[in-house]
């Protein structure tokens, strides 16, 4: 075959828009269309459901959604490849099995097993966690398509991959076809996101016109034989695909050059983006390698359990309020919690015209593994303060107990002890080997700086009147992805944002180890700031947890810009 495939996505996580498989099976043609509903919080999520109800695990929205979109996906002839499974892909194959018999749809369900880890474990050197999911590749999934499957279910696969998989099983593609396959990385990872890549989160969103922003459209990406790909989406729907919303999504929650997936390690600085038409940005030059001899294990186990009181401080003395009240609780725990972290957000202004923002927030967060020290113990403690302390005491919560949270970190396995079996309709099954080209991930060389812009006047700005920048989660570091738009503002960007300035700009991040990354295509800088997320996301270490936000702050942080740079 070599006319394009079309492969749309309809979810980006588990709680994405409802309506939205329908909206892409009705608003154009497809091929395949693909969804991806795992994080690293779903997984913990999905085992919590799991210890509940062995028969669960799974992503129960993609069932509501195939009631309403079953036949309609098998009357237009689109095939759906979604990672709904979860920690029970066999469970949600035959769910999907028992709704297509309910509604008399005649379709053939695969899916892939073989990432659940969770009972070997302890001889694979993991631990004893509540969850252990590898990351899979493609080739299982490429396998029950070749196999006549109309729905594929997988596990814990990459997020590129249910992307990958129906582009190598349409084209042909070989294990070793490395540039196609990583070109197939590259485009899935832009459209796994969803509407990320259609306008969603965007840093430049008022450039937007609003009724475009009210409800955009999800991504398609049109995969050639060759790897190269245009992102686009259905005509006459919101948002907006242009070179900087796809810019915004390749810099998301990624590391370094080198862009690992179980298939192919594609390389991000050979990426080129070009405009192709009113909503389509061609992807075309991507390079890759062979995939690392190891996969990546997501492992989640439970913490403990957390518990926070929010004081809210208004009018003068913010400080010696804090003080105060700090140390008031302190002293009336009889039992001191195993950790307990104060933040004092400076929300207050000064001789504010509104008593909200004339007030600071005052955080307590409180972990152990005993519930009654972080429960009522810790929240009564707290609320009886309350005609005791400082002036105009007040909580933004009622006492409550504490909640259970979790813990995330990766692990890594030889590929070769983890199995990958593709399972059919008919109930045979197919093992997928191990890659057997593979070459250790490392650093890429650092490309050379630019010429350094000349010297000139100067205006003390936000960094975001030129620059965009997207952030995100990885296990407990984050990253922040920052672009302009032209190569003036690149050389300027790639000489006086260094690691010290982000560390000025974002004094938390002062102490912590910090990486920068050079991708020059895209005019852009990956700062990887590790430990930032503490335990992972459901650790909730900071007040955004996920990091989404910090991009947008380091934006908004005013820096001396030239003045022939600004628009």
């Amino acid at each position: 075959m070599t006319a394009a495939v079309r492969i749309g996505n309809c979810s980006g996580f588990y709680g994405d828009r409802l309506a939205a498989m329908r909206e892409m099976l009705t608003g154009g043609e497809l091929d395949y269309l693909t969804g991806d509903y795992l994080a690293e919080l779903t997984m913990l999520i999905l085992g919590r459901d799991r210890m509940k109800n062995p028969e669960r695990g799974y992503a129960k929205t993609f069932l509501r959604q195939l009631e309403e979109c079953l036949g309609l996906a098998q009357e237009r002839g689109v095939k759906i490849v979604a990672n709904a499974g979860g920690l029970n892909p066999a469970g949600l194959a035959g769910a999907v099995r028992e709704l297509a018999a309910r509604l008399g749809v005649a379709v053939t369900v695969g899916h892939v097993e073989g990432d659940d880890l969770l009972d070997r474990a302890d001889e694979l050197g993991l631990g004893s966690p509540l969850t252990a999911n590898a990351y899979l590749g493609a080739w299982g999934i490429v396998d029950c398509l070749n196999r006549g499957a109309d729905v594929v279910i997988t596990g814990r696969v990459t997020d590129a991959s249910v992307i990958v998989g129906p582009a190598a099983a349409h084209f042909g593609w070989a294990r070793t076809d490395y540039d196609r396959l990583a070109g197939a990385v590259v485009a899935g990872h832009v459209i796994e996101c969803g509407t990320q890549a259609t306008g969603g989160n965007y840093a430049f969103f008022t450039e937007i016109p609003a009724e475009q922003a009210l409800h955009p459209g999800f991504p398609i990406a049109e995969i050639a034989a060759d790897g190269s790909a245009v992102i686009t989406k259905h005509a006459d729907t919101g948002g907006l695909v242009s070179v900087d919303t796809v810019t915004a999504q390749l810099l998301y929650e990624v590391t370094g050059a080198r862009y690992a997936n179980p298939d192919a390690t594609a390389r991000l600085d050979s990426i080129a983006l070009t405009g192709d038409g009113p909503d389509r940005v061609r992807i075309s030059g991507v390079r890759g390698e062979a995939p690392p001899p190891t996969l990546k294990v997501s492992l989640n186990s439970i913490g403990g359990f957390r518990n926070q009181m929010t004081f809210v401080l208004t009018g003068l003395d913010i400080e010696a309020k804090a003080a105060l009240v700090r140390r008031q609780l302190e002293d009336a725990l009889t039992v001191a919690p195993a950790e307990l972290d104060w933040t004092l957000a400076r929300t207050d202004h000064a001789d504010a015209d509104t008593e909200e923002t004339a007030s600071a927030l005052l955080r307590c967060v409180v972990r152990d593994p005993d519930p009654q020290t972080v429960g009522r113990r810790f929240s009564g403690a707290a609320v009886e303060l309350g005609l005791a302390s400082y002036p105009g005491f007040t909580l933004t919560a009622p006492p409550g107990d504490g909640q259970v949270y979790g813990v995330y970190r990766p692990g890594y396995v030889d590929a070769a002890q983890v199995p990958h079996v593709a399972v059919h309709a008919d109930g045979t099954r197919t093992a997928i080997p191990a890659a057997t080209d593979t070459l250790v991930l490392a650093g890429a060389e650092e490309p050379a700086l630019p010429p350094a812009p000349p010297s000139g006047a100067t205006r003390r700005v936000p960094l975001g009147r030129i620059a965009g920048a997207r952030s995100g989660d990885k296990g407990g570091s984050a990253n922040v992805g920052v672009w302009v738009r032209t190569e003036a503002q690149w050389r300027w960007l790639a000489h006086t944002l260094t690691v010290d300035m982000l560390r000025t700009l974002l004094p938390e991040t002062a102490e912590l180890p910090v990486t920068r990354h050079l991708l020059p295509n895209l005019r852009a800088i990956n700062f990887v700031i590790e430990d930032i997320l503490g335990l992972g996301v459901a650790y909730q270490a900071r007040f955004d947890p996920q990091a989404k936000g910090l991009g947008e702050w380091l934006r908004s942080r005013h820096i001396d810009i030239p003045e022939d740079l600004l628009p």
